[in-house]
């Protein structure tokens, strides 16, 4: 009687959630590498040769460049009513987000050179961009920890989605934070 061949062992499986994971990891490569490519099609169409001579800022080829959420012009439009007539809190935002480093963390050594950026001059502008501050930490938008320089030396910024979702709680939810929530599924943004 002749012998049937063995079949093949089972090769072995990686867990379930490594699968998943790499397989999702993978994806999201191919869908960026994907989009990058229509972008620069897009690009090469609308401005042909003259497109090499454009000097664009490139985050892979100069330095100055941090991370910020594409969500950031609807929060700071949140952050401007949150703090009430008159006292908009987006540019004391931004100014922190332009400093950020990747682990969210900020040291200002230069309360003045912080207050000009967030728009403030004069006599009172340390004053007013303090206010400013003191009032991003009381929402919970910044952690903060004092130093020689002050009160605000040491600031983390805290995930800005997650914060806007626990003010909202058992809120009305109005026409800006609805506008949060579209831009939010546009880029694929998560609350946490």
């Amino acid at each position: 009687m002749a012998k049937l061949p063995l079949p093949p062992l089972p090769l072995p499986i990686a867990p379930p959630s490594t699968v998943k994971n790499s397989g999702s990891e993978r994806a999201k490569k191919s869908g960026r590498r994907t989009l990058a490519a229509k972008r620069k099609t897009l690009l090469e169409e609308l401005w042909g040769d003259e497109l090499e001579q454009l000097k664009v800022w490139n985050r892979h080829e100069h330095d100055g460049y941090t991370t910020v959420p594409r969500t950031l012009t609807y929060i700071c439009r949140i952050l401007d009513y949150l703090g009430g007539t008159g006292q908009p809190l987006s540019q004391t935002y931004l100014a922190l987000w332009c400093r950020v480093f990747d682990e969210g963390f900020v040291e200002i050594k230069d309360k003045d050179g912080f207050a000009y950026e967030a728009g403030f001059s004069g006599q009172r502008a340390v004053t007013t961009w303090t206010g400013r501050m003191r009032k991003l930490r009381d929402l919970g938008f910044i952690t903060t920890k004092p130093g020689t320089s002050g009160e605000f030396q040491y600031v983390i910024l805290l995930n800005p989605l997650t914060v806007i979702k626990e003010l909202y709680e058992g809120k009305e939810k109005d026409e800006r934070y609805n506008a949060l929530v579209g831009r939010m599924q546009e880029v694929g943004a998560k609350w946490e």
